[in-house]
């Protein structure tokens, strides 16, 4: 038996944006669909945000999002915060993306298009458990965990 997870995000009206950027970012196909596409009228505000959004790649990385209908300010839901302080991650979110690869080099290239327009947490580099760690907050407010394997 296989079984497979995905994230899926809930966002506040930026789910095709933030869809379309991850796709930028590690490749792979989007699929978006609209409340519009599934029969609400199309004059009803909100019809042509994203009721289900996905996007896969062949390297195995798959996400999905969509928008909260009624919801059109801010990033992702109970989105929260994390910060260091004292050495020590500190956070009130209930959801990290979690990103892993065998090396640094692969890593390196999904983290330094991911940054643009993040916070940085922690700085993506050797730590006590692996080849490569780093943490960072995206522009849609998704915090994300890059580490290496092993």
């Amino acid at each position: 038996m296989t079984i497979q997870t995905t994230t899926h995000l809930n966002f506040r009206g930026h789910a095709r944006a933030a869809l379309e950027f991850y796709q930028s970012v590690f490749g792979g196909h989007l699929v978006v669909n609209t409340y519009a596409d599934f029969g609400m009228p199309a004059e009803v505000p909100g019809s042509d945000k994203v009721v289900f959004g996905l996007v896969a790649a062949e390297n195995g990385f798959r996400i999905m999002g969509y928008d909260i209908p009624g919801l059109a300010e801010g990033g992702i839901a109970g989105a929260g915060s994390t910060r260091r302080e004292n050495h020590t991650t500190i956070t009130d979110q209930a959801v990290f993306v979690s990103v892993g690869a065998d090396t640094l080099d692969e890593l390196q290239l999904h983290w330094d298009a991911l940054a643009d327009g993040a916070t940085t947490i922690e700085p993506l580099a050797a730590s006590a458990w692996s080849a490569g760690f780093g943490m960072l907050t995206d522009r849609y407010g998704v915090t994300w965990s890059f580490s290496v394997n092993g």
